[in-house]
């Protein structure tokens, strides 16, 4: 759905914010794009819906440049950004100008989306909540039903139960046909809904792995763990007490723990990575 190759892209020339990128993105994975603030996430996607331009390397949604904007790569592609325009504009009247647009957008859906997330739609959009105003584009964008489904941070602003709805509603969404990528910083509002983790450090994608292979090449502990256990890869202090990253050691799969490998990866600690590295070479070598 998404192909990167070689991507240079910088404000400014003399300082660049991605060297020599490349990454590859199918449809029917929903991935969760992690980075601190500052790391690169909003502008990489950007340049995935051809908003940001590479100056040099290439970025293509199914084979087409992102940068041309065709019309034929819009009308599958769907952007939703952090800060959002709120015009004055009720659920139906926004429908009349905005949904001719995506050819698979569904009114029913759309409206039905608005009842689950509890948003007013005979209000205008402009004279909602800010987390009101987001679920109400939460709840278009699902509904225009296109083949790439790009968010940047979709859970600022929304209340504890707003984002279980909102997980529980893209899970819903996702089908063989569609690519759903979500940026953002507060790592748990991922847990239990994507499946395939990138994380964004030093202008480099560090990581880009499926949970199942983590969780086959990893295990996460909280507390004490029994004596002889392998030394850990990673370990810090919680507030539920110890925390480490160990090798698995076969017994058997358990939990990502996403925010403990976040920080992890962003540590300077490069021992995880050189486990995961060596373990993917070796199943390589197996088959």
């Amino acid at each position: 759905m998404v192909r990167i190759r070689n991507l240079y892209f910088g404000y400014s020339r003399r300082v660049p914010l991605f060297e020599n990128l490349s990454l590859d993105l199918e449809r029917g994975h929903i991935y969760g794009l992690l980075g601190k603030n500052g790391a690169g996430k909003t502008t990489l996607l950007k340049n995935m819906v051809g908003l940001a331009f590479p100056l040099s390397g290439t970025c293509l949604v199914d084979e087409r440049p992102a940068a041309a904007r065709l019309p034929v790569t819009l009308e599958d592609l769907f952007f939703l950004p952090e800060e959002q325009y709120a015009p004055a504009l009720t659920a139906e009247q926004f429908v009349a100008h905005t949904g001719g647009f995506y050819p698979r957008f569904s009114a029913s859906q759309f409206y039905d989306y608005l009842a689950e997330l509890e948003v007013p739609r005979q209000r205008k959009l402009n004279q909602l909540s800010h987390g009101q105003s987001k679920k109400f584009m939460i709840a278009f964008a699902l509904a225009v039903n296109t083949g790439l489904l790009v968010m940047d941070e979709p859970t600022n602003g929304l209340d504890i139960p707003s984002k279980a709805q909102f997980r529980r509603l893209l899970a819903a969404a996702l089908t063989e046909e569609r690519c759903l990528i979500i940026s953002t910083h507060q790592v748990r509002d991922l847990d239990a809904l994507i499946d395939t983790v990138l994380v964004v450090h030093n202008r480099e994608i560090v990581l880009n792995s499926g949970l199942d292979e983590l969780a086959e090449r990893l295990s996460f502990t909280v507390g004490a763990v029994p004596a002889g256990t392998a030394e850990p890869l990673y370990a810090e202090t919680t507030a539920a007490g110890p925390a480490a990253i160990r090798p698995n050691d076969g017994s058997g799969y358990g939990r990502v723990d996403m925010e403990l490998l976040f920080n992890a990866l962003i540590s300077g600690d490069s021992a995880v990575l050189t486990h995961l590295h060596q373990t993917q070479l070796s199943h390589a070598a197996v088959r």
